[in-house]
């Protein structure tokens, strides 16, 4: 949970802040990129990777309703030319660091996961979140934080000009093991700045882990 202040002067044009609960929130969320395609594309050597990012949560109306999405602040990839090509083209502030990531199971085949972790490397600091679970993955319900954190179907990009594109996002809803215990360790003031950093050396106010699943992000759309 952040001061809403120290996020409105992010939130792109055409949209305001989200809540839950009257709370504004950031998330640290890291995934894995598998079978990537670009415009159903497959680029050599970059379609098994890693993502770290910081984001927040923004609402606009649409026809159907409120369209509900997510704005990046930080996005952390291991890979040169997808952080050039986020920058450049899409205007996305991402950053090429070494990372790394590691899924725990249980004993058996294929074995319950028990915990995972995504790593990195930012101006020679290591940083690293890790989640520990137990148990099978469960239905999200709904109303709850983990379904506001979890369930956004746009992505929100301010622009150069001032103006926003808007992204659709398409996937089945997830299921998710709640964390038994959850960190960040690293330089969070170096990798997010005096801004983030204070809220992010706090423990968490809640912390899961998802099972994912194929993902579709739809051409970009100014507003």
């Amino acid at each position: 949970m952040v001061d809403p202040a120290v996020l409105r002067p992010l939130v792109p044009a055409g949209t305001e802040l989200d809540f839950w609960q009257d709370r504004a929130y950031v998330s640290v969320v890291g995934f894995q990129f598998l079978q990537t395609k670009v415009k159903g594309l497959a680029i050599p050597f970059h379609r098994h990777f890693e993502e770290v990012n910081l984001r927040f949560y923004v609402r606009r109306p649409g026809p159907e309703g409120w369209r509900r999405g997510v704005v990046f602040i930080r996005e952390l990839v291991p890979r040169l030319a997808i952080a050039w090509t986020a920058r450049n083209v899409y205007h996305e502030n991402y950053a090429a660091v070494p990372m790394s990531h590691q899924i725990e199971r249980t004993a058996g085949s294929p074995g319950q996961i028990r915990a995972a972790a995504y790593g990195w490397r930012w101006q020679g600091a290591d940083h690293r979140i890790k989640v520990t679970v137990q148990g099978d993955p469960q239905a999200m319900e709904p109303g709850t934080e983990a379904e506001f954190i979890a369930e956004h179907y746009w992505g929100y990009t301010a622009q150069r000009d001032g103006s926003t594109k808007e992204y659709r996002v398409e996937h089945p809803r997830w299921r998710i093991w709640p964390a038994i215990t959850a960190s960040l360790t690293g330089d969070t003031t170096g990798c997010y700045g005096k801004t983030f950093a204070g809220y992010l050396q706090e423990p968490p106010d809640s912390a899961f882990l998802a099972d994912g699943s194929a993902v579709s992000v739809h051409q970009g759309v100014r507003i």
